[in-house]
């Protein structure tokens, strides 16, 4: 079986006014069952591990895909479907919890400049700068670790932000970093089915925190500032996409889709010697072949 593409369908509109609940958690109509979007997700791994040879070889372009949800969404586990098969060598994870002492002592974008990915390399943000739009919004008593000159919380402070994340990104792009922005739509139904699996199942209690359930309650206001940051922040050359999240293997499936369509776009190609070094090159053979 072979889907048609659908990133399309997920991609948050560039402009223009939107309401959180048109993006769905679950897919209407007949999807692929959870064994077939598991061999759709394996059959994809061939052709991003091809892609991503490139993407090495010819050290231009660097990949950055931002992950970000609400508790429970799968963000870890898809993280580890989707690119546990390829090359790690040419990926960089890097999971952000809660700021340090030093990092709180710079500006918000700090902490995940210093570990961008570099050229020819996938990078994986496992949460990211949009917790200060996001979580901080929502807590705003959160800034004032950050000694601020001026922290007043008002929609001037918040629009700011959203204005130096935009041009960070907008930076970022004409250097050769293409961004891909997912937020991992789940809904509050499953979100509890999963937390209360994970008190349920022994192997699975090391993920529940008491906060998880102080944090559902809150639920309105985190979509209500997802709301703002997906407006705000879904650019051609920083699209967010709203995957829905209440299907797993689905969810997987549509992010390695989107993934694999984004490379396949990039001018990517194997270096190509000069003529000298070609000459050189057919030198250095007969050497080996003459041993």
């Amino acid at each position: 079986m072979k889907l048609p593409k659908q990133s399309q369908n997920f991609r948050v509109p560039f402009s223009g006014k939107l309401k959180i609940g048109k993006f769905p958690t679950s897919v209407p109509g007949k999807m692929p069952d959870k064994d077939e979007c598991e061999a759709l997700l394996a059959a994809s791994v061939t052709p991003l591990d091809k892609l991503q040879q490139v993407l090495y070889a010819q050290n231009k372009y660097s990949i950055l895909c931002i992950f970000q949800a609400i508790d429970a969404a799968g963000k870890d586990s898809t993280i580890r479907a989707v690119f546990g098969k390829i090359n790690p060598a040419g990926c960089q994870v890097h999971n952000f919890k809660q700021p340090s002492k030093e990092e709180l002592d710079h500006d918000f974008l700090w902490r995940t400049a210093c570990d961008l990915p570099e050229r020819g390399r996938i990078g994986i943000y496992n949460r990211s700068y949009y917790e200060e739009v996001l979580v901080v919004r929502v807590h705003p008593e959160y800034l004032d670790a950050q000694n601020l000159p001026d922290s007043k919380a008002d929609k001037k402070f918040w629009k700011q932000r959203m204005e130096s994340i935009r041009d960070h990104e907008r930076h970022l792009e004409r250097n050769g970093t293409v961004i891909l922005k997912f937020w991992l739509n789940i809904s509050k139904e499953e979100q509890g089915k999963r937390l209360l699996s994970r008190l349920e199942n022994p192997a699975k209690n090391w993920k529940f925190m008491p906060d998880d359930l102080t944090e559902r309650k809150l639920r309105p206001q985190y979509l209500k500032a997802y709301e703002d940051v997906l407006h705000e922040t879904s650019r051609p050359w920083a699209p967010w996409y709203a995957i829905p999240a209440d299907n797993k293997p689905y969810m997987r499936l549509i992010v390695a889709e989107i993934l694999v369509d984004t490379l396949e776009k990039l001018p990517l190609e194997f270096p190509k010697l000069e003529k000298k070094e070609q000459q050189a090159m057919a030198g250095y053979k007969k050497i080996l072949e003459s041993e």
